[in-house]
């Protein structure tokens, strides 16, 4: 009985799969171009296109549109309790956790920061807003909003640790907790997408919370956007 050649692209899907395996390509990774993968193997772009629409239906890679096709990263463990700290829960999954400030600014509450934060109407807050990563893999976007006049020296303490843990430490707040959290599933557009390195209408998590003192006092008014495919919230009762 004769067996029939194994078709070039299964080949191709199968090396690169072992490739990834290995950590030749890690999570986030982006791989060769269609162009570079046709002259690596020595067949036609169709080859190729067929070996990497494999890959993607595995759930292996995915692409995006303009920038490439990468390799996917796992979904990762992200929990929703009492105490909600970014570094800690990644650690906790087993990734290493950083964050690229994008904004600090001190500015009049709007309507819903002024309500959520009990505030009077037009109070000054510190705004900070930045892009959270995941092994550097861009994970979510967020933005915090606290009462300057509670805390007058919190934009300082961010600037200099990107922490809001340690920056609230330092104004005498050593411990909050969160009493509020809303989830909405949404979709990226525009420069949520592009920061988060996801294509137009990709899915992502939207979380808007207020975390309070120990005496119920709020201080934090804060609404975070997952990249929907790389995280997977769990609520959890502490």
């Amino acid at each position: 009985m004769t067996v029939a050649p194994r078709p070039l692209w299964a080949a191709i899907a199968a090396a690169l799969a072992d490739e990834i395996a290995r950590g030749l390509y890690q999570p986030g990774d982006r791989l060769p171009t269609e162009a570079m993968l046709a002259a690596r193997f020595g067949v036609n772009r169709h080859t190729v296109r067929h070996a990497l629409a494999h890959l993607a239906t595995g759930g292996l890679i995915h692409s995006r549109r303009g920038s490439g096709v990468f390799v996917r990263a796992s979904p990762t463990d992200y929990p929703l309790g009492r105490r909600v700290r970014f570094h800690q829960n990644l650690a906790a999954s087993g990734r290493s956790a950083s964050r690229r400030t994008l904004l600090l600014d001190t500015r009049r509450a709007d309507a819903a920061e002024a309500e959520a934060l009990a505030l009077a109407p037009g109070a000054q807050v510190h705004v900070y807003e930045g892009l959270s990563m995941a092994d550097k893999v861009p994970l979510a976007l967020f933005r915090s909003v606290f009462p300057a006049g509670r805390f007058p020296g919190l934009k300082a303490g961010l600037a200099e640790t990107g922490s809001v843990t340690q920056a609230l430490a330092r104004e005498g707040l050593a411990d909050y907790t969160r009493a509020t959290t809303r989830l909405t599933a949404k979709v990226a557009r525009g420069t949520r997408a592009a920061l988060l390195h996801l294509p137009e209408g990709a899915p992502l998590l939207r979380t808007v919370a207020v975390n309070v003192d120990p005496d119920g006092h709020p201080i934090e008014f804060g609404t975070t956007w997952f990249a929907g495919d790389r995280v997977t919230l769990t609520v959890t009762p502490d």
